[in-house]
């Protein structure tokens, strides 16, 4: 699973003409969902990214996290983040998990979400949207669960 996550000071999601989520300071958070991915992988982008330290503190440090201050999150599912651009010039989605299984996985992703106490608004799924945010810092966090696997480097 693989999440951009994005630190706002307001975001929102249309369809449409109608706005379907709207956030004010948090983040939004673009998901993809691969078909190897499982509940763990869940469990890991959400706690990780529910205790980033990338909220700043009073001396103006990353230090705080969303649950720290209370943020909002808006979370939008995005199979374009498995885009594979190593050959040709048009990605390949093959790695992104097919729209059963990505919506299946995305809601229980919102669910855990939610557990957290914190103020939670989605897109909808499988449909054209825009999303409108204002990008605070810029603070721009890209997380995927496979890296987990992978020791540090250095």
């Amino acid at each position: 699973m693989r999440a951009l996550i994005q630190r706002v000071t307001r975001g929102s999601v249309s369809v449409g003409d109608e706005t379907v989520g709207t956030v004010g300071p948090g983040f939004v958070v673009l998901v993809g969902v691969s078909e190897d991915d499982d509940m763990n992988d869940a469990r890991y982008i959400t706690d990780k990214t529910l205790n980033l330290r990338v909220f700043n503190d009073a001396d103006g440090k990353f230090n705080l996290s969303a649950l720290d201050v209370k943020a909002d999150f808006l979370l939008v599912s995005q199979f374009t983040l498995y885009g594979d651009t190593r050959k040709g010039r048009r990605p390949s989605f093959i790695h992104a998990a097919r729209p059963e299984k990505a919506e299946e996985l995305f809601n229980q992703t919102v669910t855990l979400f939610r557990e957290s106490g914190l103020k939670v608004e989605t897109g909808r799924f499988q449909t054209e949207m825009v999303v409108s945010l204002d990008n605070d810092g810029p603070v721009t966090i890209w997380l995927d669960s496979a890296d987990r696997e992978k020791p540090r480097r250095g």
